[in-house]
Parts: structure tokens; C-alpha cells; sequence
């Protein structure tokens, strides 16, 4: 427990002789901003804690090995920030990043697997008028079939699709229109 209270008292030592100095000393090298410089000013704080018993022993002055750690913490983050990408505020000139496809893909799997399920006559009553955007006239017309059967065929695909997307899978195997 001894040594712990040592560090503390070090670092409060360390903090009001040199604090306000290596803080001003960071706020200038990072062109003012303050709030960066408070952080560099807690790493070096850090690393001096870390480094407690060196610190002591070090030949030259303390203030000058806090100073240059400081400047190797701000050297750091430039690098640190230098190979990140740039990042770009959302405008009017910037496009927002779209959702992710993947549940894109994932929903057509589905869709495409439950359609599988379907009998062959209501898969075809459905693609008429729902991928190649037919009126229940036009599908009739397409698939040689009274608009009524068109009609009730679609319902009944539609009502076995929800009932298999809802985790009941009911087949219409026997069922027609």
C-alpha cells in the first residue's frame, strides 16, 4: 500500500508543479484545442505514474522529460489521425451511406424459399402480378384463366405466404382456386 500512495503523492507533485505548463505547452502544439491538450496532458500524467521510479532516478530534469513525453503523445495522435480515413460531415452535397443489402439478400431468400412452397398455378398468378406488375385482367389474359380464378388463386398464395413467413408453414398443396 505504501508505494501507491508514494505514486499519488508523485503524480500531484508532478501535476502542480509542471501541469499548467505542459498543458499550455500542448494547447500551442495542438493548434488550440484544449480539450486535446487536457487529454495529452492526463497521458503524460500516466505515463509518468507508470514510470514512477525511473522518473526519480533520471539523470537531467523532470519538467523536460514530461515535456517531451508530451510531445511524443501529441506526435502520436497526429500519426494516429493521419492514417485514419478522413471523416466527412453528412450535407446536402454528401450522399448518406444506404442500409446494409444484406437483409436485402436475406429477404429474397426468404421470399424466394417461401414461394417454392406455393403450388405451381398460385407461383404463377403471383409472379404475373406482382414481379411483372400485370393487372389481375392482364394476368388472366397471360395465363389463360378467368380474372376470378387470378383473384382467388392470389389470396390464397398470399394468405399461405403469410401464414410461412409467420412460422406457420401451411402448404395449399390441395388447395385450388
Amino acid at each position: 500500500m505504501w508505494p501507491r500512495k508514494r505514486d499519488e503523492a508523485l503524480i500531484r507533485a508532478l501535476y502542480e508543479e509542471h501541469g499548467l505548463a505542459i498543458l499550455a505547452y500542448a494547447t500551442r502544439l495542438l493548434g488550440g484545442d484544449r480539450a486535446a491538450a487536457e487529454d495529452v496532458l492526463q497521458e503524460t500524467l500516466i505515463r509518468a505514474w507508470k514510470h514512477a521510479r525511473s522518473l526519480s532516478d533520471t539523470e537531467g530534469s523532470v519538467r523536460a522529460w514530461m515535456f517531451t513525453v508530451a510531445r511524443n503523445v501529441v506526435t502520436d495522435r497526429h500519426r494516429a489521425a493521419a492514417a485514419r480515413p478522413a471523416e466527412v460531415a453528412e450535407s446536402a452535397g454528401t450522399v448518406p451511406v444506404e442500409r446494409d443489402h444484406a437483409q436485402r439478400v436475406v429477404d429474397s431468400m426468404v421470399a424466394i424459399e417461401a414461394l417454392e412452397t406455393l403450388p405451381p398455378e398460385h407461383r404463377d398468378v403471383l409472379v404475373e402480378l406482382y414481379f411483372r406488375g400485370r393487372t389481375v385482367t392482364e394476368a388472366a389474359e397471360a395465363l389463360g384463366i378467368p380474372s376470378g380464378t387470378v383473384k382467388s388463386r392470389s389470396h390464397y398464395a398470399l394468405r399461405t405466404l403469410r401464414d410461412w413467413l409467420g412460422g406457420n408453414r401451411v402448404s395449399l398443396k390441395g388447395v385450388t382456386g
